[in-house]
């Protein structure tokens, strides 16, 4: 038996930083959406006597390839099927076949949400019966983003990263993504946050105020932003074009470095993306959201 999974990648519609805990974690609040830009996962069972096998290739239409230097048993996919393993205490053999789409890097969680898919993909496939909380559980382990990927759609996501309050009545989000040719390293980007930031406090009652209505294109905001453009400062003047050229704000997705702008509806997404394209000469992609999470039985 087999499963195909979509693994969306996230827009963070509001991010707030809180200062860091003794452990140097840091505490947020954010309002999360899944959007249509996926990875693709397939999964197989094999028989218990097998051996599992993994292979992680870029999709022919990924809009920004980068070599893939990891060492498998790294990949986070990789990671979360190792860890229901441990978690049942038994082998699970499959075959995993990832194709990423989403960029390493860019903040927008393809590696979480690649993780959460495994999990939801082999729960099923071995028919393991682990409800939604015992998924979040294990991905807890994995990455803060993971535990949101579990469900996936729209939410407030706070605490680090552990508690998730779905949002159902989330009005359509439209945007384009803007993929420029660099990474923010998650860890560096914090760690410049931490040196910026003077007297950071949570502002969870912002995002959840924000959270109530439908998304305007000035209204997002994101605590990490300061800190991904100083990581890789060739994101401010492709923010400044990519604002200049929409008429209206560009913002920074999650810890960078991905730009995204927010849309009307999809066709002035796909309108920009040509644009952004074109003029910019970055890759571009039209996205809506929040994106349905789906398994597909082979």
């Amino acid at each position: 038996m087999a499963m195909t999974a979509l693994a969306p990648a996230k827009l963070n519609l509001a991010l707030a930083v809180g200062p860091p805990d003794g452990r140097g974690m840091h505490p947020i609040c954010s309002w999360m959406v899944t959007i249509s830009l996926c990875d693709l996962l397939f999964i197989t069972r094999l028989p218990e006597d097998q051996s599992s096998r993994y292979a992680i290739a870029w999709h022919p239409d990924a809009p920004r390839p980068d070599q893939i230097d990891w060492p498998t048993k790294s990949d986070l996919a990789v990671r979360a099927h190792l860890a229901i393993q441990e978690h049942l205490g038994r082998p699970l053999p499959v075959h995993l076949r990832l194709e990423k789409r989403i960029p390493v890097g860019g903040g927008l969680g393809g590696g979480s949400s690649d993780a959460a898919a495994t999990l939801r993909v082999v729960n099923e496939l071995f028919e393991l019966g682990l409800d939604d909380d015992a998924l979040r559980g294990i991905a807890a382990e994995l990455g803060s983003d993971v535990s949101f990927f579990i469900g996936g759609g729209s939410a407030i996501v706070s605490g680090f990263g552990e508690r998730i309050d779905a949002l159902d009545e989330t009005a359509p989000v439209h945007a384009v993504v803007v993929f420029p040719d660099a990474a923010c390293p998650t860890g560096e980007v914090y760690s410049v946050f931490d040196r910026l930031a003077d007297d950071p406090s949570l502002r969870a009652d912002e995002v959840r105020a924000l959270a109530t209505r439908p998304v305007q294109p000035d209204g997002v905001f994101n605590d990490l932003a300061a800190a991904a453009i100083e990581v890789v400062p060739a994101l401010a003047e492709i923010l400044r074009r990519l604002a200049e050229l929409a008429e209206r704000p560009a913002h920074v997705a999650g810890s960078g470095s991905s730009l995204f702008v927010l849309c009307d509806d999809q066709q002035h997404a796909e309108d920009l993306a040509t644009l952004a394209r074109n003029r910019l000469e970055v890759p571009a992609a039209a996205v809506r959201g929040p994106q349905t999470l789906s398994l597909i039985q082979s």
